[in-house]
């Protein structure tokens, strides 16, 4: 997606594409960070709501209709006490509708890449970060999920493993000067390093005239191999993820089994 400040025209465009990935044969839908409102960090964000509000509603509905589980990237939810600041939280919602698995963000993006050419980031001026590991029961299997900047801590998806994840969730809004060269061989070191099927729905281009994002959404095998990647535009894509790849490629080379730490 490449979602803007206009919260209705998000969610319009995010359900033509839960839609039209429904209609492609699609169980499991990811959207990608920020999906429901994205400006420049920093900027006031007037749809903070809980998650019995609108936006988690929309996406409750979608599932409950087409009958199929959802991940909504993350979207700005509350926080008691909090006038100003959020969680950047990720909400599973079952085929039922109902909330399956709520996550929200741990690591968050305070960095300066301004000396290498990009800019100056501090996440954690408007958003507070969350404190729990979440491995959501599912059809397919257990789904560990993250946002964007956990990507680079490994350490976070070798817990979710050890708590049985088989598919690892990293939606994301990755900067464009970080994602040219980090994007891709990260996602596939997750996926290889982890003997799992790796989730990853990116924002993409231009949001408004101070910000823009990486793109390349990208679905990784257990054997780190790239199913599925998006163009430089809006798109959806999809990929058949085998139970029985993954369990071949675990009993094959058991490097999970054979830890000693």
């Amino acid at each position: 997606m490449t979602s803007s400040d206009d919260l209705a025209a998000n969610l319009k465009a995010a359900e033509g594409f839960v839609r039209e990935a429904a209609h492609g044969g699609a169980e499991l839908v990811a959207l990608p960070e920020n999906f429901a409102f994205l400006r420049r960090e920093g900027q006031p964000v007037p749809c903070r709501q809980a998650i019995d509000g609108e936006i988690i509603g929309g996406v409750r509905g979608w599932a409950r209709e087409l009958g199929l589980w959802i991940l909504a990237g993350t979207f700005p939810e509350i926080v008691p006490g909090e006038a100003d600041r959020f969680h950047n939280t990720s909400v599973l919602v079952s085929a039922a509708g109902e909330v399956a698995a709520v996550y929200r963000k741990m690591h968050l993006f305070d960095v300066d890449l301004s000396g290498s050419g990009g800019e100056a980031y501090r996440e954690s001026a408007q958003v507070v970060p969350g404190d729990a590991i979440v491995v959501a029961d599912t059809p397919f299997g257990g789904l560990g999920l993250s946002v964007c900047y956990d990507l680079r801590f490994p350490e976070l998806y070798r817990e979710m493993v050890a708590r049985g994840a088989r598919f690892l969730a990293v939606p994301s809004a990755f900067t464009a000067h970080t994602g040219k060269d980090h994007w891709e061989i990260l996602l596939r070191a997750r996926a290889t390093e982890n003997q799992a099927f790796v989730l990853a729905p990116a924002q993409t281009g231009r949001h408004g005239p101070d910000r823009a994002s990486y793109g390349r959404s990208l679905i990784v095998d257990p054997w780190g191999l790239v199913l599925a990647e998006a163009p430089d535009r809006p798109a959806v894509i999809l990929a058949d993820c085998r139970a029985e790849d993954l369990e071949r490629i675990r009993s094959g080379l058991p490097a999970l089994r054979h830890r000693r730490l």
